[in-house]
């Protein structure tokens, strides 16, 4: 019964990780489409992790339904450290030219910004 809490307590952990990222990375875009920041450079950047966040979710959401192995993985570490991993993939994913979500983004925040 104690591994049924636990499990249930660092999925919430995790999840809460996950929306308070998700929540800055909001916000500073939000900040860049209210013409606060005015470089380029601050633009892409916020495209980038944007996509990265997008990214991050929909493979979360891949992994969700994947079972580990017993003899070769498994366990809390696995569940704690999952989320970081997917974090890193999506990453690596935008900096190899993502899905081109980063380029829409930038350019919208560009066009409201009046750059």
């Amino acid at each position: 019964m104690m591994i049924d809490g636990s499990s249930a307590l660092m999925a919430q952990a995790q999840i809460s990780a996950q929306s308070g990222r998700a929540s800055s990375i909001a916000s500073e875009v939000s900040a860049l489409g209210a013409g606060k920041t005015k470089t380029v450079e601050a633009a892409r950047e916020a495209g980038k992790k944007f996509e990265s966040m997008f990214l991050s979710q929909m493979l979360g959401h891949m992994f969700a339904g994947i079972q580990t192995d017993p003899n070769f993985g498994g366990g809390h570490g696995e569940t704690m450290f999952r989320s970081m991993m997917v974090d890193q993939y999506a990453q690596k994913m935008t900096s190899a030219g993502g899905l081109g979500i980063a380029d829409a983004v930038t350019r919208e925040i560009l066009k409201t910004q009046g750059a």
